[in-house]
């Protein structure tokens, strides 16, 4: 099956905001409330003022096209500790981030993959993997690294095995937490999220 990975901000530039904001209406996901409101009530805004990105992936059902899910990336500041790495890595991180004593990790700029989610109206959902939607998020990262550098990505999720062992499967290995902001414990369980970070140096979008 084909996907069509489309800005959020080409298509409210073309057809307008209203126009965009009630395709997103179409855009369903009960397994997290946070995914769904992003997309309809902050992606816009995050866009306009160059917070995020985020991308809507399309495909064809029954002759018409419709959202199957998306993701959305921005660049943000994180701390990975030292503690956590190996030797190896260290060397490999601290190429691209400045080691903080009073942290003891490395504060580090990387893209986030802050939001990813598949369409749950209509089934929607059985038209792509969850595999398939978070390797278009690491295509799309890649791409834009392979034009300014980089290596790395990160993500965050919410302390469940099953998202936790889906992210390492996919390549993602866990190196910290995250203590929720006041708005976002409403709309995620528990009180922090996992980091899990994920090293694209050998990564191809074939």
């Amino acid at each position: 099956m084909s996907y069509k990975v489309i800005n959020l901000k080409d298509i409210y530039n073309t057809i307008g905001e209203d126009r965009t904001k009630e395709i997103l209406k179409s855009y369903k996901c009960d397994l997290n409330k946070d995914v769904e409101y992003f997309l309809k009530e902050k992606a816009i805004e995050f866009s306009k003022q160059d917070i995020s990105r985020t991308f809507i992936v399309m495909s064809s059902y029954k002759n018409q096209e419709v959202i199957v899910g998306y993701f959305a990336i921005a660049n943000k500041t994180t701390i990975i500790k030292k503690v956590i790495l190996s030797n190896n890595k260290k060397k490999k991180i601290a190429k691209y981030a400045k080691y903080e004593a009073e942290n003891k990790g490395y504060n580090i700029a990387l893209p986030l993959i802050g939001q990813l989610g598949k369409n749950y109206n209509n089934d929607y959902n059985k038209l792509i993997t969850g595999d398939v939607l978070l390797k278009l998020a690491c295509d799309k990262v890649k791409e834009i690294q392979n034009l300014i550098g980089g290596r790395y990505v990160f993500l965050e999720c919410e302390d469940k095995p099953y998202l936790k062992e889906f992210y390492e499967s996919n390549g993602f290995e866990y190196f910290g937490k995250r203590s929720l902001e006041k708005d976002e414990k409403n709309k995620n369980s528990g009180e922090y999220l996992l980091q899990m970070l994920r090293d694209l140096s050998k990564y191809t979008t074939e």
